[in-house]
C-alpha cells in the first residue's frame, strides 16, 4: 500500500522519521491507507515554507483580489469535478452516511465560491476626524495576518478544513494545515487540487498527532496566527502555547447545547428536529442539541415519540446511506459507551439504545445505537460533559424562566434552540440564551454567510461570513496630513 505523503513547499514529502500511521475504515475496521507521520522538524519546515511564501516571494500575498478570487473559483470548480471522490473519501474515512458527506462537499465548494466573491467587495472605512493636528484624512485597510496555522477535528474532515482554508487564503495569508490524524484522505485530495493551482509554499499540509505537531504550530514563533476547532481542553493548551509571541488565536471549541421544547410545540416537528440536532453525523457535531429541555406536561408524549423514532433509525455501511453511520474510531466508540455506562450508574433512565450495534456486517465496525436518557439532572456527567456521540439527555421544566436557567447552566455557550408556536416567547428565550448560534423551530442548519462561534468556554472569534474573513486579517489605520508643514504646536 502506497504511503500518503505531506505537502510542504510545493512538493509531496515523507516524514523525516519515516514513521507512518494507518487510516481505518470505521465501518469495517480495515486499513484503507498508510499515512506519513510528521515530526516536529517537518512542521518547522512547513512553517518556514509558509514564511518564505508570505514575507519573501510574496506571490500569493501580493496578488490582486480579483485574480486571487478567480484562483479560488478554479479550486471550487476542480472540487466540483471531483465531488464524488471527495464525498466517498470522507464517507469511508470518517464513517458518516454518503449523503451527508456529499452535502459537506457541496458546502465546501460553496465556501470557496463565497470567499472568492467576498474579497472583491468593499472593506475598510474612511473617518471624519477633528482638525486638532491640521487637515487630516483617516482611513483603514484590511491586510493579511501572515503565516496561519490551521488545526481541525475529524467530524467534518473536508468541510472544517475548508471553513479555515478558504478565508485564510482569500485574505492572502500563507498557511500550514494540520487535519485530525483520524481522517486525512479528503485533505490530501484537496491539496492535490491545490498543487497545480496555488503558488509554491502558500499552502502546506502536515499530517500527525496534535499533541506534538499541533503544539509546535501553536508555539512556533514564526506563526502569526493559530486557529483550532476541537475540544475545550486542547483549545486551552493552544492558548497557552500561543502566548510566546502573542499570536492571534481563533478557537471553535466544545458545546453542550440546549434544545428547549415547550408544550405547545408540534410533536412530530419537535421530534424530527431534535433528532437532527443530536443524531446527524452520529452526534459528532460541536453544536449538537445534546440537552433536550422539555416542558413537564409535554415530556411523556415527547419522550415516547422520540424513543420510537430513535429505535427506527437504520444503522449500517455509510456507503449504502443508512440513517446513521459508524463512529470514527474504536477509541471514540469506547469513550461514548463509557459515558452511557456512567449515565446509568448516576441514575439516569435509559429510554432506548445504550449499546454497541453489531448486527450483520456492522459487527466488524464501530457502531452505537442512538441513545436517549430521561430523568436527568444537572449534576450528572452526561449532562455536564460533551460526549460527541449519538447520546441525548432529557430534563424537564415548568416555567419559561426555569427553562432559561437550565439552558444556561453550562460552562459552554455554542448553540441552542427553542421550539414553540408562541413567537414572542421564542424571541424572549433566544435573547436570554448565552450562546452564539441559535435556532427557532429547527436545529442545526448553518450557512456560510453567517458567523459561527460561541460564548464562554465554547471559543474565541467567529468563522464563516464576513467575520470569518476578518479573523485572518489585520486592520491598519492610515492617517494623511493633507497640508504638510508646520502646525505651530510648540509655538505657544
Amino acid at each position: 500500500m502506497e504511503t500518503k505523503k505531506m505537502f510542504i513547499d510545493g512538493a509531496w514529502v515523507e516524514s523525516s522519521s519515516g514513521n507512518t500511521f494507518d487510516s481505518i475504515n470505521p465501518a469495517t475496521g480495515e486499513v484503507i491507507a498508510t499515512i506519513t507521520e510528521a515530526t516536529v522538524e517537518d512542521a518547522r519546515l512547513a512553517v518556514a515554507a509558509a514564511k518564505r511564501s508570505f514575507y519573501e516571494t510574496r506571490e500569493w500575498r501580493d496578488m490582486d483580489a480579483q485574480t486571487r478570487g478567480d484562483v479560488l473559483l478554479q479550486i471550487a470548480d476542480r472540487m466540483d469535478a471531483d465531488r464524488e471522490e471527495l464525498a466517498r473519501l470522507d464517507c469511508i474515512d470518517m464513517g458518516k452516511p454518503l449523503r451527508e458527506a456529499e452535502a459537506d462537499v457541496d458546502d465546501a465548494i460553496h465556501t470557496f465560491r463565497y470567499y472568492s466573491s467576498l474579497i472583491k467587495t468593499p472593506h475598510g472605512g474612511v473617518y471624519e476626524v477633528n482638525e486638532g493636528f491640521g487637515k487630516m484624512h483617516s482611513y483603514t485597510v484590511h491586510e493579511p495576518t501572515g503565516v496561519c496555522a490551521l488545526i481541525t477535528p475529524w467530524n467534518y474532515p473536508l468541510l472544517m478544513g475548508v471553513w479555515k482554508l478558504a478565508p485564510a487564503l482569500a485574505a492572502g495569508n500563507s498557511v500550514v494545515y494540520k487535519p485530525s490524524s483520524n481522517c486525512v484522505l479528503s485533505s490530501i485530495r484537496l491539496f492535490e487540487i491545490f498543487e497545480s493551482i496555488l503558488p509554491k509554499g502558500c499552502a502546506n499540509l502536515v499530517l500527525g498527532p496534535g499533541g506534538t505537531i499541533g503544539n509546535e504550530l501553536a508555539s512556533n514563533m514564526d506563526v502569526d496566527m493559530v486557529t483550532f476547532t476541537g475540544s475545550t481542553s486542547v483549545g486551552q493548551s493552544i492558548m497557552r502555547a500561543a502566548a510566546g509571541n502573542v499570536k492571534k488565536i481563533g478557537l471553535e471549541l466544545g458545546g453542550k447545547s440546549p434544545n428547549i421544547i415547550f408544550a405547545d410545540a408540534d410533536l412530530e416537528g419537535a421530534v424530527e428536529w431534535a433528532m437532527i440536532g443530536i443524531f446527524l453525523n452520529q452526534g459528532a457535531i460541536c453544536s449538537a442539541g445534546s440537552r433536550i429541555l422539555v416542558e413537564e406536561s409535554f415530556a411523556e408524549a415527547f419522550t415516547k415519540r422520540l424513543a420510537e423514532r430513535a429505535n427506527a433509525i437504520t444503522i449500517g455501511n455509510p456507503l449504502e446511506n443508512p440513517d446513521m453511520g459508524a463512529i470514527v474510531s474504536e477509541s471514540q466508540m469506547n469513550k461514548i459507551l463509557g459515558y452511557i455506562q456512567k449515565g446509568v450508574a448516576e441514575g439516569a433512565t435509559l429510554v432506548c439504545g445504550g449499546e454497541r450495534y453489531t448486527e450483520g456486517e456492522c459487527a466488524k465496525g464501530f457502531f452505537i445505537r442512538p441513545t436517549v436518557f430521561a430523568d436527568c439532572t444537572n449534576d450528572m456527567t452526561i449532562v455536564r460533559e460533551e460526549i460527541f456521540g449519538p447520546v441525548v439527555t432529557i430534563q424537564t421544566f415548568r416555567t419559561e424562566q426555569e427553562a432559561i436557567e437550565l439552558a444556561n447552566s453550562t460552562e459552554y455557550g455554542l448553540a441552542g434552540a427553542v421550539y414553540t408556536k408562541d413567537g414572542s416567547r421564542a424571541l424572549r428565550v433566544i435573547k436570554e440564551l448565552r450562546a452564539g448560534i441559535t435556532w427557532i423551530n429547527c436545529y442545526n442548519p448553518c450557512f456560510n454567510e453567517a458567523p459561527w462561534g460561541g460564548y464562554k468556554k465554547s471559543g474565541i472569534g467567529r468563522e464563516l461570513g464576513v467575520h470569518g474573513l476578518e479573523e485572518y486579517q489585520e486592520i491598519k489605520q492610515i492617517n494623511i496630513n493633507l497640508n504638510p508643514g508646520i502646525v505651530g504646536w510648540y509655538e505657544h
